[in-house]
């Protein structure tokens, strides 16, 4: 029995050890992309944006056309990426352009703001994993998950006596429990 129970141990140990390094990437970029997602308030994980305020250098015709337009946008090398524009009042263009930037001209004074919108390539994509992107993330979150179970329960088999699942271990994974448990019901 003793025999047995030595090589339970060991054989958790090696699983353990081996799906703690495969996993341990997955799991740096599930916490990297949840500290971001859990400040979405403050950090926009998917664009960084920025304003710039000048005054426009190009004449502006009373009656502004798209050839007009695309003359001012070159001054912001943006020329290539207008869509549409249009005035939410009497004397004041916006300008949408690809990828969510605009312009926003005040024609009488020139003066203009300009929201550049730009993609955030590495931490847009992460957060797309909390989404579930797809039936082969599905496939591998579900992988992934069952691992984990069993990272944890070869982490139980491998420690014994006090500090194992009889003794503090077992304290801690209630204490563990409670946690999310306590914020679910209580707050």
């Amino acid at each position: 029995m003793k025999n047995w129970v030595k090589s339970v141990r060991k054989w958790s140990r090696s699983i353990h050890r081996d799906l703690s390094f495969l996993f341990s990437g997955v799991l740096i970029v599930y916490a990297l992309s949840g500290i971001v997602m859990n400040h979405k308030d403050s950090i926009n994980p998917n664009y960084s944006v920025s304003r710039e305020v000048y005054t426009v250098e190009t004449q502006m015709p009373s009656l502004l056309k798209k050839a007009d337009v695309l003359r001012i946008l070159k001054e912001i090398g943006e020329e290539d990426n207008y869509t549409k524009h249009y005035f939410p009042e009497k004397n004041v263009m916006k300008v949408f352009l690809k990828g969510g930037s605009n312009l926003v001209v005040d024609v009488t004074s020139k003066k203009a703001v300009y929201e550049k919108v730009t993609r955030k390539p590495f931490f847009s994509a992460i957060s797309r994993l909390h989404y579930n992107p797809g039936k082969w993330w599905t496939w591998f979150s579900d992988i992934f998950a069952g691992s984990l179970l069993v990272i944890i329960l070869t982490g139980f088999l491998m420690v014994k006596g006090k500090k194992g699942f009889i003794g503090m271990g077992g304290i801690e994974l209630a204490i563990g429990i409670a946690i999310p448990l306590i914020f679910l019901f209580f707050w």
